[in-house]
């Protein structure tokens, strides 16, 4: 069963993995990464976006070039689970060339939303 909800929420990042259920937007907010086109790397570890990410406003405010993230942070109404997605991506004229998404669900990215919502 727990394979299952896995399953369905990777098709739909707003289920929760836990009961199924649609999580609610608890924040979402943009924020610049310092690489560059041609200097891509993956990090898979929570610890290197807490270190590195650059708050903006707007994707205008990210200069040309450098790769961005988008961060969604949800939480189920029903069973009180978490999660944070990070989808990082290049912004390339008006559109996102997405790069990896990343889904944290065990806390790892909360202190830094919380002490970040300034």
């Amino acid at each position: 069963m727990k394979t299952l909800r896995k399953i369905r929420s990777f098709f739909h990042d707003d289920w929760c993995s836990e009961c199924t259920d649609k999580m609610e937007v608890v924040r979402k907010q943009l924020y610049m990464l310092p690489m560059t086109v041609g200097h891509y790397v993956s990090h898979q570890n929570a610890s290197y976006y807490i270190k590195n990410l650059i708050k903006v406003e707007k994707k205008k405010d990210i200069p040309v070039g450098y790769y961005a993230c988008g961060i969604h942070w949800y939480r189920c109404l029903k069973c009180g689970h978490q999660a944070v997605k990070l989808s990082i991506f290049l912004p390339v004229r008006d559109q996102e060339k997405q790069e990896e998404v990343f889904f944290f669900e065990k806390g790892e990215m909360d202190a830094f939303l919380l002490e970040d919502r300034h």
